[in-house]
């Protein structure tokens, strides 16, 4: 979700998105949004429901951003693959294992007293070491904390656009020309199948086709055929809706096509708004929000249950801290370039971490 490029208009809509994933988790969760139901009674229903969605905004500008790094022209730019796969892998590992350690620290704290289905459970070594390697979801363990299955989806998504532009680039003339067809009928084929079988929502091809619709609308909004393209992916999408309605899809088949021509047209917002400037720390916040609203949570739930107005102000005292914690992040960890040693030294600090909250647990 960070890119080092910086377009106000796409910073604008990550802070958009994110600012609304912050909102449906405090929602979704509780229990102050359950306190504080009476009111506002529609905006919490709309944010526990449809909420998540703003994941598909994220997921669309993924691919947008990842077509404008590694095949800008339509063809792959070249460089070694394994290298490459290791910075994504190492700048997106870094800060999530240090929130993942926030997490697990703050789960030990509210765990005596705050029993809610939200907190998670003391951690095993097995859980630990899988979402440290961002294979939680992979071999069946359960997240350290919400939402952190998209890190692991956008660095499969990454990779899967790393080797099969890569690939094409091995191929004969025609199909290297052709990179971006091959990309959309990969998108067609997730769309039309693969993201009809939720079993498979733990795999990048369950989710490429959204983030297909983001490469091809970059490339599109800078060829000389955007209007074909646009027929071209709405049909696609027109499909794959006609096959199941799926309110996701819709989402990013709305949301690509808006964003090809507003890009095609070069549209720009002015520098050093709010949502902009959350939109360049939105992978921190998204990483530390739920720690901190749980801590929040438990807080406000153990010396007010009842009440409701107050439940409300802590949840924007949640919201609040969370964009606060999220800025802290990135400025003290993701913003710096890391190093693979970096990353192996917060991997085993979250384990170890976790180790010992488990053992102190069990002693007590």
């Amino acid at each position: 979700m960070s890119a080092p490029s910086r377009n106000t208009l796409i910073d604008t809509i990550k802070g958009l998105a994110c600012a609304t994933i912050v909102a449906h988790h405090l929602a979704f969760y509780g229990p102050m949004s359950d306190s504080a139901y009476g009111l506002a009674p529609h905006l919490i229903d709309w944010l526990a429901e449809y909420g998540r969605m703003a994941v598909q905004l994220f997921l669309v500008l993924g691919g947008f951003l990842a077509a404008a790094s590694l095949a800008p022209a339509g063809r792959w730019r070249g460089g070694a693959v394994a290298p490459l796969l290791l910075r994504r892998f190492v700048r997106l590992v870094v800060p999530y294992a240090v929130a993942l350690l926030v997490a697990v620290l703050v789960a030990a704290l509210v765990r005596p007293f705050f029993a809610h289905h939200s907190v998670p459970g003391e951690p095993s070594l097995q859980q630990l070491l899988a979402n440290a390697l961002l294979l939680q979801d992979i071999v069946g363990e359960e997240a350290l904390s919400a939402g952190v299955w998209y890190v692991a989806i956008d660095f499969q998504l990454f990779a899967c656009a790393v080797l099969l532009l890569a690939l094409l680039q091995r191929a004969p003339a025609w199909a290297q020309r052709s990179a971006p067809l091959w990309v959309a009928l990969a998108a067609a084929l997730s769309l039309w199948w693969f993201n009809r079988q939720p079993e498979l929502d733990m795999w990048a091809w369950y989710f490429w086709g959204a983030y297909g619709l983001g490469m091809c609308a970059y490339w599109a909004s800078r060829g000389r055929r955007a209007l074909w393209w646009t027929l071209g992916l709405a049909l696609m999408g027109g499909l794959a809706l006609w096959l199941q309605w799926r309110d996701r899809v819709a989402l990013a088949l709305g949301f690509s096509l808006l964003l090809l021509w507003v890009q095609r047209w070069g549209w720009r917002l002015p520098q050093g708004g709010g949502l902009q400037r959350l939109g360049q720390i939105s992978y921190s916040v998204f990483l530390v929000h739920f720690p901190i609203c749980l801590l929040v949570n438990a807080v406000f739930h153990q010396l007010w249950p009842e009440a409701p107005w107050l439940n409300l102000l802590g949840m924007v005292l949640a919201f609040g801290l969370s964009l606060a914690a999220g800025r802290e992040l990135y400025r003290r960890v993701e913003s710096h370039v890391p190093s693979w040693r970096l990353a192996l030294r917060w991997q085993a600090s979250l384990v170890g971490t976790g180790m010992l909250v488990a053992l102190a647990s069990n002693q007590l």
